[in-house]
């Protein structure tokens, strides 16, 4: 099992940037963000796999792509989101999640490990 820590929500205004962050205790092949408004399903946001080539792949909702970016320092097992030109409809929780090559990277259930979550909230 990975423990996974995410950091760096907050409040912003539209238009303005975040970049959360998620330290795993190991590394896992594939760590993806997930985000829930009150009253919603958890959604999808993005993925990042990294091969046993060495080969990263990052995957995006059709909502945040082009405004967000994974990136991923495996030497820290860490992966950052970067979240700029960001709207109201952005505000969630934002849970990091964590599991093997296999699977959908946007099916919450083919995730075995997740983090707690972090706040972010956009003001208009």
């Amino acid at each position: 099992q990975v423990q996974l820590v995410e950091s760096g929500g907050g409040s912003v205004k539209a238009g303005g940037s975040l970049r959360v962050s998620c330290v795993a205790s190991a590394f896992a092949a594939c760590m993806g963000w997930f985000r829930q408004a009150p009253g919603q399903a958890r959604e999808a946001v993005a993925a990042i796999y990294h091969y046993s080539g060495g080969e990263e792949v990052a995957f995006y909702s059709d909502s945040v792509d082009g405004r967000f970016r994974l990136s991923r320092d495996n030497a820290k097992n860490t992966v950052y989101l970067q979240m700029d030109s960001l709207k109201p409809q952005d505000t969630a929780t934002y849970f990091c999640a964590a599991k093997g090559i296999l699977g959908l990277w946007s099916a919450p259930g083919d995730y075995r490990d997740w983090g707690q979550g972090t706040q972010v909230t956009v003001s208009s």
